[in-house]
């Protein structure tokens, strides 16, 4: 699997307040961008699998709604968030 336990720990450190912030809109911003990535590499290879197209507009549309809350809470998290996953060119 591409995404294990240990890589989670890693994630949800680095962009959380810890190992165990799962809860966080960074933390799971940030695991949401890592999955929409791995999406995207593997639907460059299969173009024909609709099931994971899907998954991967819901997963956009989950980020989207979290930045969005995030954005009316706390502009400058928001705006460290976008910088820390190269979300915005």
């Amino acid at each position: 699997m591409y995404l294990t336990a240990e890589k989670k720990k890693d994630l949800f450190k680095k962009y959380g307040k810890s190992e165990a912030d799962t809860g966080s809109s960074e933390s799971q911003i940030a695991l949401f961008t890592t999955r929409i990535n791995h999406l995207t590499e593997h639907l460059k290879i299969n173009k024909k699998d609709y099931s994971t197209q899907r998954a991967l507009l819901k997963l956009v549309g989950k980020r989207r709604s979290l930045l969005d809350y995030m954005k009316d809470r706390d502009i400058e998290k928001y705006r460290a968030t976008l910088k820390a996953l190269n979300l915005r060119k």
